[in-house]
C-alpha cells in the first residue's frame, strides 16, 4: 500500500452490556496502530437506549448519550456519526457489544422487524456504494447482515443458531468460524469475526481482532 490505510471506528456506547464492548473497541484500536493504520473513532449523537449496572446487569434509572460514552473509550478523540465522509476512509470498524442492537437499532427487542437507526443505516451503505471496506465483530455483523441482505452479503456471529437462520430468510449468507478466525466477502469488501459471541478470554477476542484487520488491510489493498 502507497500510503497508510485511514480507518473510522464506530462506537455505539461504554461497556459490553449497553454499549460497545471496551475489550473489543481496545483490541480493535490497538490493532490498527500495530498494523501500521491511522484511526477516527465515531458514535451516533443520540441517547442510549437502556442503561446498565455492569457490576449487577440491573437497569439504572438515567439517561445517557451514546457520543459522550463511546469517548470514554476513544479517549475523547471521537466525532459525532453526522460528520463521518466515506469518501476519506478506506475502511471502517464496528465493534460489538450490545449496543449495537440497542442502540444503533432495536434488533435485541425486535429480531429482524427491527428498525436501524437511520444514521448507522447511512454509513454502511455509503460505505458499501464507496467500496469501504466494511469490518464488524461480535454481535455487529447482524446490522451489516441486516442492511446488506440484498446483497446477499456473507458475514459470521460464530456458530449458527436462530440468529443467522432469521438472517439468511432476508438474503444474507451466514458461516461458521472459529473463535479468531474472519469471514471475508471479498465480492462485498465485508469481513466479520466472532470476538465474544465464541470467546472465552481476551487472547481470543485481541487475535481475532488482529485478524480482522489484517484481512481489511488485503482487501484495501488487492481495491
Amino acid at each position: 500500500m502507497n500510503k497508510k490505510p485511514h480507518i473510522a471506528v464506530v462506537l455505539s456506547g461504554c461497556g459490553r452490556a449497553d454499549g460497545s464492548e471496551i475489550h473489543e473497541s481496545v483490541c480493535a484500536l490497538l490493532s490498527l496502530e500495530n498494523m501500521g493504520c491511522t484511526y477516527q473513532c465515531f458514535a451516533p449523537d443520540i441517547e442510549q437506549t437502556a442503561v446498565i449496572n455492569h457490576l449487577n446487569n440491573q437497569p439504572m434509572h438515567e439517561k445517557r448519550n451514546v457520543l459522550i460514552e463511546a469517548a470514554r473509550i476513544a479517549r475523547g478523540n471521537i466525532l459525532s456519526l453526522s460528520e463521518f465522509k466515506p469518501q476519506e476512509f478506506d475502511g471502517i470498524i464496528f465493534p460489538g457489544g450490545l449496543g449495537a442492537v440497542t442502540n444503533w437499532c432495536d434488533f435485541a427487542a425486535k429480531s429482524t422487524n427491527c428498525t436501524v437507526n437511520t444514521g448507522i443505516r447511512e454509513v454502511i451503505l455509503q460505505c458499501y456504494n464507496h467500496k469501504v471496506v466494511i469490518g464488524a465483530m461480535c454481535i455487529a455483523p447482524v446490522l451489516i447482515a441486516m442492511v446488506l441482505a440484498d446483497k446477499k452479503v456473507h458475514f459470521t456471529i460464530g456458530a449458527g443458531g436462530n440468529t443467522a437462520e432469521k438472517l439468511e430468510k432476508l438474503g444474507a449468507v451466514h458461516e461458521e468460524v472459529g473463535v479468531t478466525d474472519v469471514c471475508i466477502d471479498k465480492q462485498n469488501l465485508v469481513c466479520t469475526t466472532p470476538a465474544y459471541m465464541l470467546a472465552t478470554n481476551m487472547l481470543d477476542v485481541c487475535q481475532g481482532a488482529h485478524n480482522l484487520v489484517g484481512a481489511m488491510c488485503q482487501l484495501i489493498s488487492n481495491k
